[in-house]
């Protein structure tokens, strides 16, 4: 330890579970965009003119004492404010002694950029549940880097003419490091080939395969789209049921009995709409909930399918799962508006497709995801395959009636050079859109 660390672990207290306003500083990028602050019994106020592209913040140098691992806590209350998840929001830097920036803790993929030691960049905590009475909990917990001496942390206010925002019982302090959230990811590979099946005999050929995934200790296994249609009929809407209805109650049994979690894609009747869906069925053999194609080719357009119109996320034993399905991975918007909501993993039910594509929904986006595909495995085309948030590969089937199978740590996140912790600036960064 250099002697000026070892003077300000001296000086220093630790960690204050919160601080008062007098401590923080309203600050802004530039004079002529500055907004109004104010502080009142521990509340700190931002306010906005009706302008756009004002922009100020509260800042407060936190001292880190020796601690491993901090975690941020604050309550935040907007009004007037468009978009929350981009205009009201927290950064946090890490300094060394002398006020430097310092190493990351995490490793970068050295595919890219070689054997470099990156800098720690800053982080920005995810907004939570709703408090009540308009208050959102905002909260993140983070690995401290090795020479990090101080956390400056800033609570924003930007790009919201006439808004205003108040930051409440705002603390970093000490904290135990972030479990392993190991999960083992499977993906069924088979063409289904053939024809003049039933839907029964379909459901039944995806039997040994989930038992193989199984006994690999697969948590999720991902299906194919339209399993139910596949050398059965062309026409989806002869063979498509109610959810919950035999199908889910086939696959439940299925997941209940080898403790994991099936995704299933079939066609859903819905009194007289039909829809190409994707079903989460958890180990307790219920449905967690579907998703609905929401991008339909002209071929599903032809057969009177409906388009879906939400994007759901689901909670699970391991952590937050969308669904997509199909023609959904030619469009950005479907898996961006996933891993808005959350979603760290998504899973894709797929006839066939653009491998790339998966591979871009992956790095645009800072998720696993989890593919099941009819398409020819010695093609140029899409894969059966397991992929990283980086969109590598990190298993492909290599033949029909296999399973691929690959365990991942959900709680380490994804370190680009140059950028960070990318999946924790895409709420806080990218475009807006009417929908929200």
């Amino acid at each position: 330890m250099n002697i000026a660390r070892w003077l300000l672990l001296f000086l220093i207290l630790p960690i204050p579970s919160a601080v008062s306003a007098d401590d923080w500083i309203l600050k802004s990028p530039r004079p002529d965009i500055a907004i109004e602050g104010t502080s009142v019994d521990g509340e700190l106020t931002l306010t906005s003119r009706d302008e756009e592209g004002l922009n100020g913040y509260w800042e407060r140098e936190f001292p880190l004492g020796e601690a491993g691992w901090v975690e941020f806590l604050a309550s935040r209350k907007a009004t007037g404010v468009e978009y929350e998840r981009r205009s009201c929001v927290v950064r946090i830097e890490w300094k060394g002694a002398s006020g430097e920036s310092v190493a990351s803790p995490y490793p970068v993929n050295s595919d890219y950029f070689g054997d470099v030691v990156p800098l720690a960049k800053p982080d920005f905590p995810k907004d939570g549940n709703a408090q009540g009475d308009g208050w959102v909990g905002v909260s993140g917990r983070y690995r401290v880097p090795e020479k990090a001496v101080s956390a400056v942390v800033q609570l924003h206010l930007r790009w919201a003419p006439g808004g205003s925002v108040i930051w409440k019982d705002v603390s970093l302090k000490a904290a135990e490091p972030l479990p392993p959230r190991k999960v083992k990811l499977a993906a069924v590979h088979t063409n289904l080939s053939g024809s003049g099946r039933t839907v029964a005999e379909n459901r039944s050929l995806f039997v040994p395969l989930i038992e193989e995934a199984a006994s690999q200790g697969a948590d999720l296994v991902v299906l194919p789209e339209l399993l139910t249609c596949k050398g059965v009929t062309h026409d989806y809407a002869s063979v498509a049921e109610t959810i919950p209805g035999a199908t889910t109650d086939f696959f439940g049994a299925l997941a209940k009995e080898h403790d994991c979690y099936l995704v299933v894609g079939m066609p859903e009747k819905s009194g007289i709409l039909v829809y190409n869906v994707a079903v989460l069925i958890g180990p307790d053999g219920k449905v967690v909930g579907k998703y609905r194609k929401v991008t339909l080719p002209r071929e599903e357009i032809d057969r009177g399918i409906a388009p879906g119109s939400e994007y759901p996320v689901f909670e699970t034993r391991f952590g937050i799962v969308g669904l997509m399905v199909c023609y959904d991975v030619f469009f950005p918007e479907v898996a961006r508006r996933l891993a808005m909501s959350g979603a760290e993993v998504i899973a894709l039910p797929i006839w066939g497709g653009n491998p790339r594509l998966a591979a871009a929904r992956c790095a645009e986006n800072g998720i696993y995801l989890v593919s099941s595909t009819y398409t020819d495995h010695s093609k140029n085309w899409m894969k059966s395959a397991i992929w990283d948030r980086e969109g590598n590969r990190l298993e492909t089937a290599e033949e029909w009636n296999s399973v691929i199978v690959r365990e991942v740590d959900l709680s380490q996140p994804n370190y680009w050079y140059g950028l960070g912790d990318f999946q924790s600036r895409i709420a806080r960064e990218a475009p807006v859109w009417n929908a929200e």
